[in-house]
């Protein structure tokens, strides 16, 4: 394979001399290497200002971030080999971490793979690909997974945000086999059901399975709050380890009715209730009704998606975690999660501090939680860490 060449300005290896893999597109020196010969997807040999090669990267002249690199060494570039390498030595670490075969295989730049996610449930695997070089090598990839793993079936989940910036189509595609409405997973020791076509994201969030773990050693003859639900990752498996009582509450139909069936096949359906409707409203509506909880679990989507929305987006994380403050029992334990990157920890301790005063109440943190083992970070690339989780008991001002 004859790759082109992207020379970079003076300097401007520095940051991937020290290990990460974005090259910005003002970092190009765009006289020697002008970005519009560069087709969307196309491979080339990185070299610094001096010649020297660094690498393959993968480019998209039409985006900030122009190129990610996929390799150091310039005699093997992103194909059908490659993948295969990386596939086992990402499964190498999950098959070290989790005994069942459920988990993010592919968590992209951490495993060498950046823009792609893979997410395994048994011998069913969901891709995501959100960038224009992994959509130029997906059927190498589809054919790497069948040489490591022989999957029973292959789902495309390619209808993320980040295509569109990406100039690529959005769409979900069985490529493989055939899947079942509702996908049997386990975690913690829970059987779950996820819905792999139809749900969020690739259908499950593995991220949070060790935060969820601490909430089952919290809940035996507890009664618990799963707010932003969704199919009832923290709720249900807070049923299996025990709760008296818990209520999921979700602004999907849908997904409270997964929420349910997971509840039935842990033989929890009793002690479990749907409450569909916006979070905020419904906590707002428990509160008037004097509603009170062991345990209140507030895990929202992203409200901080770009540095734009850290105003407002802290604003509702303060809102919703003052609401589910007040339907805490004394003594009762709040998680406050977040899987905004913009929205530092420090600034979720504080937010916890100041809703905790202003309710003249006080909050001690006993446990934080962080994203999953089968979720890396990066040690160059601060934004492959982004999961936090505050356990904090809300106490009476004394």
């Amino acid at each position: 394979m004859s790759l082109q060449t992207l020379r970079l300005k003076a300097n401007a290896d520095k940051r991937l001399r020290g290990g990460h893999l974005w090259i910005y597109s003002n970092e190009v020196d765009t006289q020697a290497t002008p970005l519009k010969q560069f087709e969307i997807g196309e491979q080339v040999v990185v070299v610094n200002e001096r010649g020297k090669p660094l690498g393959i990267a993968y480019m998209n002249p039409n985006s900030l971030i122009c190129g990610r690199l996929v390799s150091r060494d310039v005699q093997t570039p992103l194909n059908r080999s490659l993948i295969v390498h990386r596939l086992k030595v990402a499964h190498s670490l999950r098959e070290m971490l989790y005994p069942e075969s459920c988990y993010r295989l592919v968590y992209g730049e951490s495993d060498g793979l950046p823009g792609l996610v893979i997410d395994r449930f048994y011998d069913i695997f969901v891709v995501q690909v959100s960038t224009a070089g992994m959509e130029a090598v997906l059927d190498e990839i589809v054919e790497a997974l069948n040489k490591v793993f022989n999957p029973k079936a292959i789902l495309l989940r390619n209808d993320g945000k980040m295509r569109a910036m990406e100039g690529l189509e959005t769409y979900t595609e069985v490529v493989q086999g055939e899947l079942p409405e509702l996908c049997p997973l386990s975690e913690n020791n829970t059987e779950l059901l996820a819905p792999l076509q139809r749900g969020q994201k690739t259908g499950w969030f593995y991220d949070h399975r060790e935060s969820r773990a601490k909430v089952q050693q919290l809940v035996q003859g507890k009664r618990v709050l799963d707010l932003f639900s969704y199919v009832g990752g923290w709720g249900v498996q807070a049923l299996a380890a025990g709760a008296e009582e818990v209520v999921c509450v979700d602004a999907s139909h849908f997904a409270l009715e997964v929420a349910r069936e997971n509840a039935r096949i842990n033989n929890a359906e009793a002690r479990f209730t749907g409450l569909h409707g916006d979070a905020f409203e419904a906590c707002k509506a428990l509160v008037a009704e004097r509603e009170r909880f062991d345990l209140v679990v507030v895990d929202p989507p992203a409200f901080i998606q770009k540095k734009k929305d850290l105003r407002n987006g802290e604003r509702a994380y303060a809102r919703i975690n003052n609401l589910a403050m007040r339907l805490l029992k004394k003594g009762g334990v709040l998680v406050s999660a977040s899987c905004s990157m913009h929205y530092q920890r420090d600034r979720l301790v504080d937010m916890i501090r100041s809703n905790s005063r202003e309710l003249d109440r006080s909050a001690q943190i006993f446990h934080v939680g962080y994203q999953g083992a089968d979720h890396p970070i990066h040690p160059a690339i601060p934004e492959t860490d982004y999961l936090k989780a505050y356990f904090a008991r809300i106490l009476p001002a004394g």
